[in-house]
This record gives C-alpha cells, structure tokens and sequence, in this order.
C-alpha cells in the first residue's frame, strides 16, 4: 500500500493536515483526518464532502483519483517535462502511480494543497532568463533531450495545459524559478510560450485578449509582456494562488463536478447552475454570464471545463477565480467546449439570453452584460495594435469576432 499525507499550506511554518491518501490494489482511498473534520474546509463539496470513514475513488472514467487532488498534477506541458526528467533519472515512468507523482511534487503545487513525505530533488532559484527558457522550450517540443530539463522542471512542472509555461518569480525585469515561496520584493507569475500550433505572436494576442477582457468588465490578474532583446514577446499573468507566499485553494470547475475536459459533455448550464450553488452570490452568476459572453464574442472556443476555477477567499467563501486562458481558439472541430443552450457552433443573442434568464438573471442584467461585452470586442484592432502584433494575426482574429458579433446585432445595433 503506498500512502500519502495531504496537507492545506497556507504559507511558511503555517499548514494543518487534510487527511490520508491510499492507493491499494489499484484503488485509490482518501480519509480525512479526525482534526480537520473537528474544524472543516468543504475543500470539494460535491465529490469529496468532509465525512468520517474511507472515501474511495469510484468514477476512474473521470480520471484516476479525486478531482481535488487532481488539480495538484501537472498536465500537458508540466506533465511532459515531469515524464522526461523522471527517465533522466532512470525511472521507469510507466511504472508509477498517480500517488508516485503528488509525491514528486511535494509542495510545489499550484493552490494551497501539498504532499508528504515528498521526492526531494536539487532546486534552482539563480536568476534565468526567459529567452534561454523559451528556446529550451521549444526544444523540448522538439524532442531534444538537454542539460536545461531540471531548471525547466523547476520552473514550468505545475500549471496545466499544452502550451509551454513556466512558474517565476518577478520582481521588475529580474525572474527567478517560482514554485516555492520567493524572495522579498518577488511576485509569483506564469510566463506562456508558443507552440508550434500557435500564432507566431501568441504572446501579444493572449496580451491583447487580456486588455480586451479587462475592459469588458471581466476580472482578471495584472497580465504583461515580458520582452526580450531578440524581439520575442511573452506573455505573463500574475498568479491569484499566491499572494505575498500565502496559498490560497483552488479548484477547477472540471475536477469539482469530475467532468474530463478532454471530452466536450459540459455545458454551460451545468457551469452557471454550479457558479451560484457554490458561491450563492448573484454577483457571482453575473461575472460568470459575462465571461461566457466573451468567450462566445471573441472567439474564445478552447472553453473547456479546466479553464473555469472557483477558490476560497480570506473569509473562506467561495468566489469565480479571475478569468484566465483568455485567448483565440477555434475550438474541437470548430465549436465551443461547452455550449449555449445546446449550441456550439454559432451561438448568438437568441442561445446566450435564453441561457442567462433560464439561469436567474434579469432581462436587464442579460442585455447589459452582453452590450458591455459587445462595446469591448467591437475595438478589438485597438487593442490588437495596443499589443503591437502583426496586421495578419489581427485581421485574421478580426474576421472571426464580425462573424461572431453578427449573431447579436439584429437585437442591439440600435443601442450602436
């Protein structure tokens, strides 16, 4: 039987046990430990409610361990680097558990949950360069086995998603490896690079995006380019896990219903229903409306059910995490992730109100969302200037967002 002990970590010298995770037999259990259930964080409340007794993992078509703890794992890209690194190490990694990988990450995980006993493993915190970063990246995709894979195992093992990231610290142009907790003066970030499927200047467009979405009314973390002397632009988020080292919970939409966002079963029904069942704010609903908006104006199709989050605040209350993975994309075969009143394909105003009055918004309410989204969206070279990207890439985008728009304007052209 391999066991692990999960602990909530809120910051340096500042954790409490969670429970016991258990693999045996190739079945996955969970317990909480008496002390938490005495004083407990409904840390997932649909799947994996704070009871005495065994928890055992049943819904393995969803993935092979709770959803909770999934959210630990790396995936895509982190779980690349993982994989190569662990075979530079010799091990075999067909061979190892999904325990044997929370083990490995230990406490450089993203939100607030960590591991023990963890695989301890040489750390790197000099200061790097994004550009070196970068161009291992991209050899990596390549197939390249280099000397570089720890520091990129350090620096990018964590975030979900494809697209190669890494976690820094950022204090001005200075970046340092940011898993861990970081120097005074040091904020956590993620840096994004591009891959071969991406436009040649994702990083300005996912940029672009951010400032589009902001000016929709939608929150989101302080995004920036991280420029370099060969010209490259990469684009950086500032993480809403941490703040000043403090942890904070985090849980995907996905792992909290166990929805597998590698298949399109989702809708955004499901997703609005649970917006306001878990956080029981109205203001909460509307700010999920809103991004749903955006999303289905601006051409945002990759909305899969990993890239909606919810976290638990100061006052341990539920909220929608900041939008994040803003970004262009066609989607799988063209449609949205998760639809609109059962449609992917071209969604308009009639799918998105029908949707939001069903969820409990106003008329009011509906019609402002979408005419604040409109006005952003409508401005879309503005901002794609703003971020300096190429003319190509921005008429590109821009062909694609008329169309999208051109499913709303028989009901608002009047109000433009």
């Amino acid at each position: 039987m391999k066991e692990l002990n999960v602990f909530f970590y809120r910051g340096k010298n500042d954790k409490f046990i969670v429970g016991k995770l258990a693999q045996f037999q190739n079945k996955i259990y969970f317990e909480y430990d008496p002390s938490f259930l005495a004083r407990p964080l409904w840390l997932s409340p649909y799947k994996l409610p704070p009871e005495p007794g065994l928890h055992e993992h049943k819904e393995t078509q969803f993935g092979p361990i709770f959803g909770l703890f999934d959210d630990s794992l790396p995936d895509g890209w982190g779980l690349l680097l993982m994989d190569r690194f662990l075979r530079k190490q010799g091990i075999d990694v067909a061979r190892l558990s999904v325990l044997d990988r929370l083990a490995f990450l230990g406490k450089s995980t993203m939100g607030a949950l960590t591991y023990e006993p963890a695989v301890k493993y040489k750390k790197n915190d000099k200061i790097i360069s994004i550009q070196f970063l970068a161009e291992q990246s991209r050899q990596i995709i390549e197939g390249n086995t280099i000397d570089i894979l720890p520091l990129l195992m350090r620096t990018g093992g964590s975030p979900a998603g494809a697209r190669p990231k890494v976690l820094v610290g950022v204090n001005k142009d200075k970046i340092i490896s940011g898993e861990d907790d970081l120097p005074e003066n040091y904020e956590h970030w993620i840096v994004k690079f591009n891959s071969k499927n991406d436009f040649q200047d994702s990083g300005l467009v996912e940029y672009a995006y951010s400032l589009m979405a902001q000016n929709a009314g939608i929150m989101m973390s302080e995004t920036r380019l991280f420029n370099t002397t060969s010209g490259d632009h990469f684009f950086g988020i500032k993480r809403f896990d941490r703040k000043n080292n403090q942890r904070f919970h985090v849980h995907t939409f996905g792992n909290l219903i166990h929805s597998n966002f590698r298949l399109p079963e989702c809708a955004y029904e499901t997703f609005l229903k649970v917006v306001l069942d878990l956080t029981k704010k109205h203001q909460e609903l509307i700010r999920g409306f809103k991004q749903m908006v955006f999303n289905v104006m601006a051409n945002n199709r990759d909305d899969h059910v990993k890239n909606f989050a919810f976290m638990i605040d100061a006052n341990q209350e539920w909220a929608l995490t900041p939008a994040y993975d803003l970004m262009y994309a066609e989607g799988p075969g063209g449609e949205h992730s998760m639809d609109i009143s059962g449609e992917g394909l071209s969604p308009g105003k009639q799918e998105v109100s029908r949707l939001g009055k069903k969820s409990g918004l106003s008329t009011n309410e509906v019609n402002n969302s979408i005419e604040r989204v409109m006005a952003a969206v409508k401005t879309w070279p503005e901002y794609a200037q703003l971020a300096g990207m190429t003319e190509k890439t921005m008429n590109y985008i821009q062909k694609r967002i008329h169309r999208n728009l051109s499913f709303f304007q028989e009901k608002f052209s009047k109000h433009h």
